[in-house]
C-alpha cells in the first residue's frame, strides 16, 4: 500500500464526456463526473439503487488520457485524493466544493447498453 493517507478508489461511469480547460498559466485541467451506484433492499424488500456523484479533476498526463479516451457512459477504476474547497460566487456566496484529484485511471469496460 503506497499510500493511504487520504486516497480513494472508485469504479463507475462517466457521467459526461471529459472537459479540458487551459489556465491561464498553459497548464490543462480536466474535469468529469463520475456516478458510482450501490443497490439495498428497503423495508419492503425492494430492490433500491443508490447513486452518487463524484467530481474529479486530472492534471497532466493523465488529464491528456481521460480527455483522449473516455466518453460519457464508460467504466472506469480510478485512485485519488480527496479535495476540499471553497469559492465566492458572483453572487458574493461561499461554496464548497468537494473534488477527487486523480492520480491513477483503469479503463475497464465499455458504454453502457
Amino acid at each position: 500500500m503506497k499510500n493511504l493517507r487520504n486516497s480513494v478508489q472508485l469504479i463507475g461511469r462517466l457521467g459526461q464526456d471529459p472537459e479540458v480547460r487551459t489556465l491561464t498559466s498553459g497548464k490543462k485541467l480536466t474535469t468529469f463526473s463520475l456516478a458510482t451506484s450501490d443497490y439495498y433492499k428497503d423495508s419492503k424488500g425492494e430492490k433500491v439503487q443508490d447513486t452518487q456523484w463524484h467530481n474529479v479533476v486530472a492534471w497532466g498526463k493523465v488529464g491528456e488520457i481521460a480527455a483522449n479516451y473516455l466518453a460519457k457512459g464508460e467504466e472506469v477504476a480510478l485512485e485519488g485524493k480527496l479535495i476540499h474547497r471553497s469559492y465566492e460566487n458572483q453572487e458574493g456566496d461561499k461554496r464548497y466544493v468537494t473534488e477527487i484529484n486523480l492520480n491513477e485511471l483503469l479503463m475497464i469496460g465499455g458504454k453502457k447498453a
